[in-house]
């Protein structure tokens, strides 16, 4: 994937001042559902567990910018690079933790959030440790490898009585909540016809964090549980977030079987909804992709390449082409949830829909190894 901008993010008055009046409304509703939260200078403390590439290059620098929430503490394996964290960014050593002592966690009072960006099929028991610590969960996607996890945890936050979000970092970009709106709002009517891919050249001599994308064991599937995730996410936006009642699938060749030989290549699956819609999709790890169209009896709406990454996506209305202000969407999406928790409302991105999203990714695993129709489980 292309690496996000680096622009400095736009206050969120100025940012919602510059836009159009029905930007502004879609934003309101989407972004910033929490503009009514008590005037506060306190920053939600944030830890980060799991000191990847996406929480080094990606959270930790939005970290810095963050108007709502900061950096407080990291969970990692490695208490070194934790104590070199603290020192980078400012956070007492007490606030580096394993993930055998995060129980300790419970008594303090720096750290609010624990942010899960660790390998897939480790989220489950990573963000029922977080919640038995005491402090709300935000999963990175998928929240699992399967909907029994999913469950698990969502039982284990609601027991502990602390919140649970999903790192869906696009409800919180401006392009991307617009497109919602013009779906939620029915502008065009409803979407009928849909199609939706997402992907990237894989390279496993590249860089060790392309590894464990091809360990079944860790990802819990290929393109599908990384790169699918988003598309499946598309969709169901285009579909004022409904989930689909049935998939079918097919796995894609297999051009490379050293690299490929746990996970799939790529593969396409359709998605039948119970209006009558109907939504054409793919992922893989062997194209650079990333877009959604989505076409209603009185217009259409897309988002170009690069609609998934981390640069500012191109939308594409029947109507002409909306312009929004760039904005960081780590920044944007870790604010937009830090402001939902202080208010009380609820989150956009919430546990039950990174559940929705695992239910359909089972499905279509399901259809694509049987090669039938599959009905989803609600």
């Amino acid at each position: 994937m292309k690496s996000p901008r680096s622009d400095s993010p736009v206050s969120r008055r100025r940012f919602i001042g510059q836009l159009s009046a029905a930007a502004a409304v879609a934003l309101a509703t989407r972004v910033s559902r929490a503009a009514d939260a008590p005037p506060t200078s306190k920053k939600l403390g944030v830890a980060l567990l799991g000191l990847g590439s996406y929480a080094t290059n990606q959270l930790g620098p939005a970290l810095r910018k963050t108007e709502h929430c900061r950096l407080a503490g990291v969970v990692t394996g490695d208490r070194e690079k934790g104590k070199r964290w603290a020192r980078e960014y400012g956070f007492p050593e007490r606030n580096v933790y394993g993930y055998d002592t995060m129980a300790q966690m419970a008594g303090n009072p720096d750290i609010d959030i624990v942010y899960v960006v660790t390998p897939n099929s480790i989220h489950a028991g990573n963000c029922i440790a977080a919640a038995k610590a005491g402090k709300h969960v935000i999963c990175e996607k998928p929240m699992a490898t399967s909907v029994a996890e999913c469950d698990a945890v969502i039982a284990a936050c609601r027991e502990a009585g602390v919140r649970l979000t999903v790192g869906y970092r696009l409800h919180y970009e401006p392009h991307t909540a617009e497109f919602c709106r013009l779906a939620r709002e029915s502008v065009y009517g409803p979407f009928m016809r849909i199609s939706s891919d997402n992907g990237f050249k894989i390279d496993p001599d590249a860089r060790p964090s392309t590894f464990w994308r091809l360990d079944r064991k860790l990802a819990g599937g290929g393109p599908l549980m990384d790169m699918g995730v988003y598309v499946i996410q598309a969709v169901c936006m285009a579909k004022a977030e409904a989930a689909p009642v049935a998939v079918t699938a097919s796995f894609g060749p297999v051009t490379l079987p050293k690299v490929f030989s746990e996970v799939e290549e790529s593969i396409r699956w359709t998605m039948e909804f119970a209006d009558g819609a109907v939504a054409k999709c793919y992922a893989t790890y062997n194209d650079q992709l990333s877009s959604i169209r989505a076409e209603a009896d009185k217009g259409w709406a897309e988002l170009e390449y690069p609609a998934f990454y981390y640069d500012e996506p191109i939308l594409k209305t029947s109507q002409g082409k909306p312009y929004f202000p760039k904005v960081n969407h780590q920044v944007a999406q870790l604010d937009g949830m830090a402001l939902e928790l202080m208010s009380g409302r609820p989150s956009i991105a919430p546990g039950e829909m990174g559940r929705r999203d695992i239910t359909v990714t089972e499905a279509i695993y399901a259809a694509a190894r049987s090669g039938g129709r599959v009905e989803v489980k609600a």
